[in-house]
């Protein structure tokens, strides 16, 4: 096990280093000049001497290599530039913007796990039943409809129609509940049919009925052998949406003035901010990066069987 970790440990550090060099083209070859959009924050409007010259003590002049290297001496102490926006570090932008995201990250997560597993094994065990027929109905509904438009009807509804809960802003909790519950609404519609569909898969091995046949009761079966095992195939993909939820929901985000790292990326993007650009891609990446190694892990939890080693399954 300690083994298999220090090599995926290791194995990350290539990944990001190639990534990182992706990440700093996007400055290089941008269209736009940092200098310019430096002054422009400034609100000056420089010459051509003063342009040269900055760039000669910016050390935009140099070949690509040297820049890189100095980039991503300054990234691995910390320092991930300025921000064309705000004036200040990147890094500090980044820090003031991830608890709230984690915050509505962890919020629609929970809500997730608590609706979907439960609703997913009703439907299963309730197999063409009104129940499931019901569920059914309703969560292919909640998957076809966009986050955007669940998010302004939630917005009309409780914000402008019965004035119960704010429409904007982040902060306190009452300002978490809508955003939360527009990206929990679409997670627990796909989980829900996800689940069910792994659920009905391991029901139909033949373990369920020699179980029953020793006199297990149903209930028992479902929870500690059928439930593990049909929750590996969903372990990914809900790992996978882990990830774009801790990268921060932008469209949520922004609709709701959640003042994310997603909301944070489309306000840099608007004004071309590259560093901090920058900064959001690399925190994208890291956060996926150990979200799958996170999920490697899991499986072993959940099923031994699985050997993290190099055997077979």
């Amino acid at each position: 096990m300690k083994k298999y970790l220090v090599r995926r440990l290791l194995f990350l550090i290539p990944i990001m280093l190639i990534l990182s060099i992706f990440v700093f083209a996007l400055t290089y070859l941008s269209p736009s000049d940092p200098v310019t959009l430096k002054y422009a924050r400034l609100g000056v409007t420089p010459d051509q001497e003063m342009i040269e010259r900055t760039k000669e003590e910016m050390g935009l002049n140099d070949p690509f290599i040297v820049q890189y290297g100095r980039w991503l001496g300054r990234v691995l102490h910390g320092d991930l530039g300025e921000s064309y926006k705000y004036g200040t570090s990147v890094w500090q932008t980044l820090t003031e913007r991830i608890p709230n995201t984690l915050k509505l990250a962890g919020a629609a997560i929970l809500l997730t796990v608590l609706l979907a597993v439960p609703l997913g094994i009703l439907c299963a065990v309730h197999q063409n039943r009104f129940i499931d027929y019901l569920l059914r109905i309703i969560s292919f509904f909640g998957v076809s409809m966009p986050s955007f438009w669940v998010g302004f009807l939630l917005m009309y509804i409780f914000g402008v129609r019965f004035k119960v809960l704010p429409v904007t802003g982040s902060g306190e909790f009452r300002y978490l509940i809508l955003p939360a519950l527009t990206l929990a609404f679409w997670m627990v519609s796909l989980y829900v049919r996800r689940v069910r569909g792994s659920m009905l898969e391991e029901m139909n091995k033949d373990y369920l009925t020699g179980g029953l046949a020793r006199g297990l009761p149903k209930r028992q079966i479902i929870l500690r052998q059928i439930l593990p095992n049909s929750l590996l195939s969903v372990i990914t993909m809900f790992g996978m949406s882990i990830g774009g939820l801790m990268g921060g929901a932008t469209i949520i985000e922004t609709i709701f003035e959640w003042q994310g790292v997603g909301k944070m990326a489309i306000d840099a993007i608007s004004v071309k901010d590259y560093p901090v650009i920058q900064g959001y891609i690399l925190w994208m990446a890291m956060i996926y990066v150990l979200v799958n190694l996170g999920v490697d892990l899991l499986y072993r939890v959940l099923d031994p069987r699985i050997r993290l080693e190099g055997g077979r399954k």
